[in-house]
């Protein structure tokens, strides 16, 4: 093939493609089956790989990302992107018409809109042609995310419009996705907006492609600008992108009876929980752009939109300053100390950030005013930013430990203190895990008296706990011969703790009471097992193979595993009388119908959310369960969207299960 007929044919594969998924994933009405999309994307990345040069901007194979570590520069924005005014009440927003009406000269329409509860994004083209995607930033600089942004298959890389215009949008993910995905999160997210965030902000792109983000655009930018609101909405519509389609034209006379605007928000809010993405209230907006022009803008929001906001459960407060906590396993973790506010009853002063991805999402700086909440009812949470102190930059982890000086390294979304024995506040957060109520449960060793004993230096390491001299307590304040005798018999009492309880307590990174019961279940029932794991060549492979642990822990268990200071610390808690070995358990309730079958899972399912659960019953029945499909693999069962595992499945002869057969083989 000549490099002429490589172009010609690269500019109708993607012409074909860039339809197909516009019906697909914006008009929701597909042409192509899927195999046929496949078979020509595949022929558009083959021919791109030949022909490099010949890759354009708009190609459809940029919408499954890089694995190039990717920078988010600061890029300016060249359209205003302010704030709204604000309004809690229907006759607040009445009023907002009649004075604006009024302003005007003239009675107006205006356009309603529901509030998305998202990432702003700004989105520039150039000769029709998505050149940058730039968040909101502070409202005049922003991030540069167009790499990301590319693998939302809602935005358009291409558009049959000349000339350079922009487009404001909001990247949101739905919540029914969000609550499927926030399950496996290490940390999980707030609400879909934070994860939304930290998606767009991944730093390699194909990351981003594995989330399936979604984006409504509601301004257009054009020159000339046209006449409406509705109008520029129509032509975003003819352009490709993806408009609400709840969004609704106000008339002039509807807008001046107050009676019918609030039917109209009640309407809304009565419509909010069945809808299958989050919103925080509704835009009103002058519809005809003239008078837009002339009503112009204050220093924070324009005089031509208002938004009515629902109430909800937060509190108001600033940010005084970000300090950082060493915990246990070296992850640095950012805290917010906050102007005391009061949230359901309790006076919330300091709010875990969790990760710099978090902080991003936010935008968060030290004195931005925030809206806070109570996940929960019980875990204070930034929710967004309202007012940005524009003096401040963008908060940004440091490079260093405060507590040891050790140079912080990146694992994951994490920065992590690597000095593990020689930073004093993970030994002590090691101390304080392994007695805690969910771990040891060692009572009358609270984290406050932990702290004391690590202060005075009667407790160094965890095997330090059952060498206390408790003689020389008792010349302390609050120390007394009934609580010393107290804290002697609950640390007695932890000798007797099952491996099980044991073995998640020491702090050890990945494993937890899940890990430790997955190990067991597949007869890695001893600390020994482990250590043998860890010193042969198929240890990772062994451990990737169980159902529920992925290469990453595999890793970093048989990195653990593999230290001396692992063992000595196995060694020395097992000459106290710690127990390192699983009592035998008696075979699992139910008929054991699934006895000697290894089973895999994927896709989707009505009645296994999350799949998850399908996988307890295997394992109830008595069969064993992996996360990956082999040659030893007997059964799949597979779901709505199954994924490459059904393919390979099939090839491999692995009897494939329906979720209705699943259910019949339970019911006997």
């Amino acid at each position: 093939m000549t490099h002429d007929e490589a172009r010609e044919e690269l500019a109708g594969l993607r012409e074909l493609l860039a339809r197909y998924q516009h019906e697909y994933y914006v008009d929701g009405r597909p042409s192509a089956a899927d195999r046929e999309y496949d078979r020509l994307f595949d022929r558009l990345v083959l021919l791109e790989k030949e022909y490099p040069d010949l890759v354009t901007p708009d190609s459809p194979s940029l919408r499954v990302g890089s694995d190039l570590d990717a920078s988010f520069p600061e890029a300016a924005h060249t359209i205003p992107v302010l704030s709204l005014d604000k309004a809690y009440a229907a006759a607040q927003v009445s009023a907002w018409m009649e004075k604006t009406s009024a302003a005007a000269g003239r009675p107006l329409s205006f356009m309603m809109e529901e509030k998305i509860d998202g990432i702003s994004l700004v989105l520039y083209y150039e000769n029709g042609v998505l050149a940058r995607a730039v968040t909101r930033g502070n409202g005049f600089v922003g991030n540069d995310v167009s790499a990301n942004a590319r693998t939302i298959r809602e935005i358009p890389l291409r558009v049959p419009r000349s000339g350079n215009f922009a487009v404001r949008g909001e990247v949101y993910l739905e919540t029914g996705t969000f609550a499927e995905l926030n399950t496996r999160m290490e940390i999980p997210y707030a609400n879909p907006r934070n994860l939304a965030g930290g998606t767009l902000r991944r730093s390699k792109s194909s990351e981003t492609a594995k989330i399936p983000l979604h984006v409504f655009v509601y301004e257009g930018f054009f020159d000339p600008p046209g006449e409406t609101h509705s109008g520029i909405m129509a032509e975003l519509r003819r352009l490709g992108f993806s408009v609400n389609p709840r969004n609704a034209l106000i008339s002039a006379e509807d807008a001046g009876d107050p009676e019918k605007i609030a039917a109209l928000i009640e309407g809304r809010v009565k419509d909010r929980p069945g809808l299958s993405y989050q919103i925080d209230g509704i835009v009103f907006k002058v519809n005809e752009l003239a008078v837009r022009d002339d009503l112009g803008f204050t220093g924070h929001h324009p005089r031509w939109a208002i938004a009515y906001k629902f109430d909800s459960p937060e509190g108001h407060t600033r940010v005084i300053k970000i300090e950082i906590q060493v915990g246990r396993t070296g992850r640095i973790t950012p805290v917010a100390r906050v102007e005391p506010v009061e949230i359901g009853g309790a006076t919330i002063e300091n709010i875990t950030l969790h990760n710099q991805d978090y902080i991003n999402a936010l935008e968060l700086s030290e004195g931005d005013l925030v809206a806070a909440s109570r996940r929960g009812d019980v875990i204070p949470a930034v929710e967004r930013v309202i007012e940005k102190n524009e003096n401040a930059p963008l908060w940004r982890m440091p490079d260093v430990c405060p507590s040891c000086g050790a140079a912080l390294v990146d694992r994951g979304a994490h920065r992590f203190c690597p000095n593990t024995e020689g930073c004093a506040e993970q030994r002590k957060g090691r101390l304080i895990f392994f007695a805690a109520k969910d771990q040891m449960n060692i009572e009358n060793l609270g984290g406050e008296t932990v702290e004391f004993l690590w202060k005075e230096g009667f407790v160094k390491d965890i095997p330090d706990i059952y060498k206390i001299p408790y003689e020389k307590l008792s010349g302390y304040p609050g120390f007394g011969e009934r609580k010393i005798e107290r804290i002697r018999q609950g640390i007695e009492n932890s000798r007797d703790q099952p491996y099980e309880i044991v073995l998640p307590s020491l702090g050890i990174p990945e494993v937890g009471s899940k890990v430790t019961e997955i190990l067991c279940e597949n007869g890695i029932d001893t600390v020994e097992k482990l250590f043998e794991l860890a010193a042969s060549e198929g240890g990772a492979a062994a451990l990737v193979s169980l159902y529920g642990i992925g290469e990453k822990t595999a890793q970093r268990i048989l990195a653990e595993f593999s230290r001396p200071e692992t063992r000595a610390l196995v060694d020395a808690l097992a000459a106290e009388g710690l127990s390192f070995a699983a009592k035998a358990k008696a075979p699992a309730g139910g008929p054991q119908i699934f006895a000697g079958q290894t089973w895999c899972v994927t896709g989707s399912f009505e009645n296994y959310k999350p799949r998850d659960l399908a996988m307890d019953e295997v394992k109830k029945h008595g069969g064993k369960v992996v996360s990956a499909v082999s040659g030893s693999l007997t059964h799949l069962l597979a779901g709505e969207k199954a994924g490459s595992k059904l393919a390979k499945a099939k090839s491999l002869g692995v009897k494939i299960v329906s979720e209705e057969e699943f259910l019949r083989m339970l019911r006997g």
